[in-house]
C-alpha cells in the first residue's frame, strides 16, 4: 500500500517515534511505501512532501519535534481547501492517510473521511485532553519537564522567602498543572476546570508562613481563570486558524494579586514552549511506538475513520469523531486528592 503521513497542530515529543514505528512496521512487514506531507494539512493543501523510508526515519526515535514539521492550517477556512486536498491526495495515489494530531487536526480527518478519504488518526496533545484515550504521547515528557522546573524552583524560592508562581500549559484542561503540581509538592494547584478562588489561594500561602515555612510554590495552568477578569488571559487579540487565542499571563497576574494581598514578595515564571521541546521520555517513546504500529495495523485491517487509543494498558481504537466530541478534563477525584494534601479551611 502507498500511505501518506502528516503531523498537525503543536509539536510534541514522540511524534518522530510514531513516524518511525509506522514506517518500519509498514515496510518490513507489509511492504508498504510512505510519503510524508510537510507542515501538516498545509502540506496536503500545497502538495509538498518528502519520502519516508528506513533511511529517512533512522535515528529519529529520540528526537523531539517532528521531521515532517507542523502547522495549524485549518482547511475548513480556506476557500476550495477540501477540493484542493482531495485532488492532491488523488495525485499521490494514496491507499490511506495517517494523521497525527489533536482535536483540531482530527476534525479535518473527520471531514476528509466523510469525503471518502481512508484516514486513520493518532492522538497527540501536550494537554492530554483528547477524549477516549487514557494518555497521549508527549504528556509524560511535558510533565517531567514541568516537575523538574518546580523542583528546581523550590531551592531559590526558599532561599529568598518568596512565593513562586509557575505557569504551565493547559488551555481547557489542567492535566499538566495537577500532575506536575502534585509530583513537585506545590502548595497551591490551579486548573481551568475551576475558577480561581483568590481568598483560598491567599489562605494556603499564608498557612505556609504560619508553620514556619516562609516560602510557597503555586502551579497554575495557562487557561485558569481569575474571578475579576473576563475569560482567559491572552497575548494580544490575534487567534489561530482554529479560533484559539495565545494564552499567557495568568502567572504574572496571579503573582501580583498574591503579593498585593499578602505582602510577601512573589515572582512568576512561564515555562512556555520548554514543555514541548527536547528528548521524549522513555514512556513517551514506548507509547508513541505502540501507536505507530497500531496505526499501520488499522490501515491494513481497513478500519478507517478510527483513532488509535490507550485504554488501561491496551491499545485499541475508537471513531475519530467520538474522540473530538468533548474535552477530557481533570476529574473531581484528582481535585479531592489535591485538597487532602492541603490544610482545611
Amino acid at each position: 500500500m502507498r500511505i501518506g503521513m502528516l503531523t498537525g497542530g503543536g509539536d510534541c515529543p514522540g511524534l518522530n517515534a510514531v513516524i518511525r514505528a509506522a514506517v518500519r512496521k509498514g515496510i518490513l512487514h507489509y511492504n508498504d511505501e510512505f510519503v510524508g506531507f510537510l507542515e501538516g494539512w498545509k502540506g496536503v493543501l500545497e502538495n509538498r512532501t518528502m519520502p519516508l523510508d528506513l533511511k529517512t526515519t533512522s535515528g529519529i526515535l529520540q528526537l523531539g519535534g517532528t521531521i515532517l514539521r507542523s502547522s495549524r492550517t485549518n482547511i475548513k477556512k480556506i476557500e476550495g481547501g477540501f477540493e484542493k486536498c482531495l485532488k492532491n491526495l488523488q495525485e499521490q495515489k494514496l491507499d490511506a492517510l495517517i494523521a497525527l494530531g489533536g482535536d483540531d487536526t482530527q476534525s479535518i480527518s473527520v471531514e476528509l473521511a466523510k469525503r471518502g478519504i481512508p484516514v486513520v488518526g493518532v492522538p497527540k496533545t501536550i494537554d492530554n485532553d483528547l477524549s477516549g484515550t487514557d494518555v497521549c504521547f508527549g504528556f509524560d515528557t511535558a510533565v517531567s519537564i514541568a516537575t523538574e522546573a518546580v523542583d528546581r524552583l523550590h531551592s531559590t524560592t526558599e532561599s529568598h522567602s518568596r512565593v513562586q508562581v509557575v505557569e504551565v500549559m493547559g488551555r481547557d484542561a489542567g492535566w499538566i498543572a495537577v500532575t506536575a503540581g502534585i509530583a513537585g509538592g506545590a502548595d497551591v494547584i490551579l486548573a481551568p476546570e475551576k475558577e480561581i478562588d483568590l481568598d483560598d489561594v491567599v489562605r494556603l500561602v499564608k498557612a505556609r508562613w504560619e508553620i514556619g515555612k516562609r516560602f510557597a510554590i503555586v502551579v497554575v495552568a495557562e487557561g485558569a481563570r481569575l474571578p475579576h477578569v473576563e475569560g482567559q488571559l491572552t497575548v494580544g487579540e490575534k487567534k489561530d486558524a482554529f479560533g484559539h487565542a495565545r494564552l499567557s499571563g495568568i502567572g504574572q497576574a496571579l503573582s501580583e494579586e498574591i503579593e498585593k494581598r499578602t505582602g510577601y514578595e512573589t515572582r512568576s515564571v512561564n515555562l512556555g514552549h520548554t514543555q514541548r521541546g527536547g528528548t521524549p521520555t522513555a514512556y513517551d517513546r514506548m507509547l508513541a511506538t505502540r501507536y505507530g504500529v497500531a496505526a499501520i495495523d488499522l490501515v491494513h485491517a481497513g478500519k478507517f475513520g478510527q483513532l488509535v487509543v490507550l485504554k488501561g494498558n491496551q491499545i485499541t481504537d475508537i471513531p475519530i469523531a467520538d474522540a473530538i466530541a468533548k474535552t477530557r478534563t481533570v476529574g473531581e477525584d484528582i481535585f479531592d486528592a489535591i485538597k487532602s494534601l492541603q490544610p482545611s479551611k
